[in-house]
């Protein structure tokens, strides 16, 4: 069993368990504060199994139905994982509208609320696991798991201030007040999660940083070809996908031109190893003086 997927696993455990701790605070107090924090607990179970099945699924090799591979099974799951936070907040807006038409006050505040304060704890440093393996094992579905309990921790820190602030006061109309701000909050991380989602099922290129270092190796490593022209990225999951033309004097050898591929391939894996290198070899009257030049 790989890590990204023993994580996954992980995540569905810690979930079940906040979300039984969260719910215990939330009956305790009797605070839709508290209820629609647990609510977003619910998601984040939801969301876990998402993840372990698109973790597992892009971990299998390709195939001759899909021979790119499977790496974008974890897209889906991150915008799955967007849509069920969405729905969390819509839910959060109706327990918080019936909370403004009959407010009350919370009952054993200080249990309920130390309870949620552990629950976050644990939250807090399995978000931080979650966030570090993901950028490490280059897997979104892992990393946008994390990056909604960071949320769900943030959000969870503003509830327990705000409640302590309520029963300090006595204003009760804060307890509903502080549920839809958890509920905006939730909704703003479930939109950018969506987007950032929709970015990799597009094909998105490599950050510009990434594609001017590619330039450079290109070039750097491909001593004997005259250019090299319309360069490709596009992100899938973890795997990284580079596909460009190289012009090559016309006289070359195929053997001659087949090592400077080789020679630029091995340079780009150094910097991309989860990487698919396709590199379509031309006659120099098919150079376009743009792209990359050869040093």
């Amino acid at each position: 069993m790989s890590k990204p997927v023993q994580l996954a696993i992980g995540s569905i455990v810690i979930g079940v368990l906040v979300l039984a701790l969260k719910y215990w605070a939330a009956a305790l107090t009797g605070s839709v504060a508290l209820y629609s924090d647990a609510l977003e607990s619910i998601v984040n179970v939801v969301t876990a199994v998402a993840a372990l099945v698109a973790v597992s699924l892009a971990q299998r090799p390709a195939d001759a139905a899909l021979p790119y591979g499977y790496h974008k099974a974890e897209y889906f799951s991150a915008v799955v994982e967007g849509v069920f936070i969405l729905v969390a907040a819509l839910m959060i807006f109706s327990e918080a509208w019936r909370a403004f038409e009959s407010p009350a006050m919370l009952t054993a505040p200080v249990e309920g609320l130390s309870i949620n304060a552990v629950a976050s704890i644990i939250n807090a440093i399995w978000c931080f696991i979650l966030i570090r393996a993901g950028r490490r094992f280059s897997s979104p579905a892992l990393e946008a798991d994390g990056q909604h309990l960071l949320t769900d921790v943030v959000s969870s820190a503003g509830v327990i201030v705000g409640l302590i602030v309520a029963i300090v006061t006595g204003l009760e109309a804060l307890d509903a007040l502080i549920a839809v701000i958890v509920g905006l909050n939730i909704l703003w991380s479930g939109t950018r999660l969506i987007a950032r989602s929709v970015g990799g099922l597009m094909d998105i290129a490599v950050p510009k940083e990434t594609l001017e270092t590619l330039r450079e190796l290109i070039s750097a490593n491909a001593e004997g070809a005259i250019e090299a022209h319309d360069l490709r990225t596009r992100r899938a999951g973890r795997m990284t996908f580079i596909d460009f033309h190289l012009v090559v004097p016309g006289t070359m050898s195929v053997e001659a031109a087949h090592a400077i591929c080789d020679r630029i391939e091995a340079a780009l894996k150094d910097v991309a190893p989860q990487s698919l290198i396709t590199i379509h070899v031309e006659p120099e009257d098919k150079a376009k003086h743009t792209g990359v030049l050869v040093l």
